[in-house]
């Protein structure tokens, strides 16, 4: 990560080459988890209460209401001024007149993170995983990997197989979340790499080779005991890494 800071910047501006990713604790205190829901629409208020546990209605909220805030500073309105459609597969954009500022953004949370990725003019996914050991991983892999990712994932010894598959998936949620295809893209049609310290990129794509050459992919560590991803449409971009405060 190249620098975080730890507070919001005083004025957000995105030029074409700039691609911004944040990352935010979903765990706050109840008088900021309030603050943020107030922010929030009618429609996701809606959703935040169809949540059976407690938990995951205050990570919704507070994921929402920070995209919000920070989707507020870049568009100079106020946060609940904030208008959301969404594509045919679930991926939020801006709805209405703030369309035409070419802001696009993509988000994703794992346990209690969430990080987020603006660029302008750029189709964007991000995907963010919080590593834990999951038993099974390798019969996921074999289920949703293509070949040549599972042989590469079989190659390497048992301590760094855990890695590998979140690189993996990160990098192939990241990759379909930038399509605005979400799951409905099958995972084992396309090739990323996964080897730890091997460069992040897409190696292959079935039907379809010059995607090789229109995306670009960086790995990142939003904070320790996180993998995460982002895709970004076009090579001449630069990240910035910041960091939503704490309250």
């Amino acid at each position: 990560m190249s620098r975080s800071e730890p507070h919001t910047p005083a004025h957000l501006k995105l030029s074409s080459s700039d691609v911004h990713i944040w990352h935010a604790s979903l765990d706050r205190s109840a008088a900021c988890v309030q603050k943020l829901e107030q922010i929030l629409s009618k429609d996701e208020q809606t959703r935040a209460a169809r949540f059976h546990f407690q938990r995951d209605r205050r990570r919704f909220a507070v994921g929402r209401g920070i995209l919000r805030a920070i989707l507020g500073g870049y568009l100079n309105v106020e946060p609940d001024q904030v208008e959301f459609c969404y594509g045919a597969h679930g991926k939020p954009y801006l709805a209405g007149n703030l369309d035409d500022s070419a802001l696009r953004f993509n988000l994703a949370h794992s346990h209690e993170l969430v990080v987020y990725a603006f660029a302008c003019g750029r189709d964007i996914g991000v995907d963010l995983e919080y590593i834990r050991p999951i038993p099974n991983f390798e019969r996921i892999s074999a289920n949703f990997f293509s070949a040549r990712e599972n042989a590469a994932l079989n190659s390497l010894p048992a301590e760094q197989r855990q890695e590998a598959f979140f690189n993996c998936w990160t990098r192939k949620e990241a990759y379909i979340k930038a399509l605005g295809d979400g799951l409905a893209h099958p995972l084992d049609q396309f090739d990323v790499s996964l080897i730890p310290g091997e460069p992040v990129r897409l190696l292959s794509v079935e039907q379809a080779p010059e995607e090789v050459s229109r995306w670009r992919f960086q790995a990142f560590t939003p904070t320790p005991g996180y993998a995460a991803a982002v895709v970004v449409e076009g090579h001449d971009w630069q990240p910035q890494f910041w960091q939503w405060p704490n309250e």
